[in-house]
């Protein structure tokens, strides 16, 4: 399936599972779909303010979503209501299915923050992966999820983070 001028304006729901549950559903815009790269844009989904200490989730934040088909992440380019850029939330997930409109990643815990100007950059979240048993249940993902974390961790560090957004 894939995106082009034409077509940028359709609809997808996107669902992100946890724990073998849905976690959360909501609507994006298709912005990009290349066949390994699927690229959505969206309303914060949540009307109350999500305050990590951080950074602030706020109504009327607008996050533009990175998935791929074949990596262990998603990359969320968070913008306040006049598009100021907040920074980058970085989910580890399985690698992304979509198929009928729906895009479906299994988020495994961690994550990465990435602030704005890249001063702040934070490893999320290691103690609900350590805790949620992949490691004893899947192995290899538990390997793939940690080197993914790494490899997001290293990019943002040396500067080239920017080049997976492009």
């Amino acid at each position: 399936m894939s995106a082009n001028s034409a077509d940028t304006a359709r609809m997808v729901e996107v669902v992100l599972v946890k724990g073998g549950r849905t976690k959360i559903r909501y609507p994006a815009e298709l912005l990009q779909d290349d066949g390994t790269r699927i690229v959505v844009r969206a309303p914060f989904a949540s009307g109350a303010v999500r305050d990590f200490g951080f950074v602030r989730f706020e109504p009327g934040d607008v996050f533009t979503e990175y998935y791929w088909r074949d990596r262990w992440y998603s990359v969320k380019e968070l913008r306040d209501p006049v598009g100021t850029l907040k920074g980058w939330y970085c989910d580890i997930a399985r690698p992304a299915a979509f198929a009928d409109a729906e895009l479906v990643v299994e988020d495994l815990d961690l994550d990465l923050w990435r602030s704005a100007d890249g001063r702040d950059v934070r490893r999320l979240d290691e103690d609900e992966f350590e805790e949620s048993g992949l490691a004893e249940r899947d192995p290899a993902a538990a390997s793939a999820a940690v080197a993914a974390l790494d490899e997001l961790e290293r990019l943002t560090r040396e500067g080239g983070f920017d080049e997976l957004l492009v």
